[in-house]
């Protein structure tokens, strides 16, 4: 399969399928860096290491490399995305249905946008390739229940493990800085705030991208009438787009998102903006390491709750983590189901 960069761009402007494929999943990147990245320094921002913008252009700028670099030197969640459902032999008839799975994501996270709830993209993107697959007439035979254990395993491992490094960071740090003057340590931990922002964002663009890398090449693989992308490895040119649509789309912002994660869960000081950081990117390197495709947004927001927790339960503002709990309930069924319908949709008029 060719899959260079000046192929690609032909086969862009030949096959209207692909075009749109290839405009919707650089849409949903880019919604993923304005929706979901501010997670990532939503910490930074409310402690006030640093400004909102600043902050904004130093997590595109790391969201950018993370990308760059992980898939380079481990592209197994992409892999793993590439593999979770199959489409059938029919690739025109993938090619389509692919498309509505991304138009689906891209309905579902800019409403949740809108009213503030952080969303989780991944979650959205395996429910939107389950419900197109599902929608090619092949019933429960096209979903691939080994790659779909691990994003059970995921889900399980961003919320309850991030929670448990949470509270063990936190308390490490607490042990570690008591002795140390308040004035001293705030200036210290301002810093290291802003480091483990940088490192948040690294991770973020290192398991979020990868997954947009992996369905844009499996796009490209059906407009090449391949079935799967199995054994092609993933070409640089395609890392570079994704980084930059994913940083672009970063350095929008996400205002409400920030404060809904930074400011209305729990209120953080400094010492614990940085544990926070540094627990949800431990995380993320181990899911990203091991090929487990899970959520940013529930590791960094999980580990903010095992933060506020390693104080007191009541420092959780429940009532704020209801709310977003049953988003992240409700995303698997409706956008599942919004893909479904969408695919029936393409299927019927083209």
């Amino acid at each position: 399969m060719d899959v260079s960069f000046s192929y690609f761009c032909q086969q862009v402007f030949s096959s209207p399928a692909l075009l749109v494929t290839a405009a919707l999943t650089l849409g949903v990147i880019f919604v993923n860096g304005w929706t979901d990245a501010p997670n990532a320094i939503a910490t930074c921002i409310t402690t006030r290491c640093l400004r909102p913008r600043p902050a904004i252009m130093m997590s595109a700028l790391f969201n950018f490399i993370g990308v760059l670099v992980m898939t380079k030197v481990n592209a197994s969640v992409a892999s793993t995305i590439s593999n979770m459902v199959d489409f059938g032999s029919d690739t025109g008839t993938a090619l389509i249905a692919l498309s509505a799975a991304l138009f689906s994501i891209v309905v579902y996270s800019t409403a949740a946008s809108y009213f503030g709830i952080p969303t989780s993209e991944s979650h959205s993107l395996i429910a939107g390739l389950t419900g197109a697959a599902l929608a090619t007439g092949q019933g429960f035979g096209a979903i691939n229940g080994g790659e779909w254990i691990k994003v059970i395993y995921g889900l399980v491992l961003s919320l309850l493990l991030g929670f448990a490094m949470g509270w063990a960071v936190c308390k490490a740090v607490v042990l570690l800085f008591h002795r140390m003057d308040r004035r001293v340590s705030n200036i210290f931990f301002r810093y290291a705030q802003i480091a483990g922002a940088a490192a948040m964002s690294f991770m973020h663009g290192a398991q979020d991208g990868q997954k947009f890398i992996g369905v844009l090449f499996l796009g490209i693989a059906f407009a090449n009438g391949q079935p799967s992308v199995e054994g092609v490895l993933i070409p640089v040119w395609l890392m570079v787009l994704c980084s930059v649509v994913m940083g672009c789309g970063t350095s929008v912002g996400g205002e409400k998102i920030i404060r809904s994660v930074g400011m209305d869960m729990v209120k953080l000081e400094k010492y614990q903006g940085f544990s926070a950081d540094v627990a949800a990117s431990l995380c993320l390197l181990f899911s990203s390491v091991f090929g487990i495709p899970v959520s940013t947004t529930h590791t960094k927001t999980s580990a903010i709750m095992g933060v506020g927790a390693s104080r007191r339960l009541s420092a959780i503002n429940f009532s704020v983590v209801r709310g977003m709990m049953l988003t992240w309930v409700f995303t698997f069924p409706g956008c599942g189901l919004i893909s479904f319908l969408m695919a029936k949709f393409f299927l019927f008029v083209f």
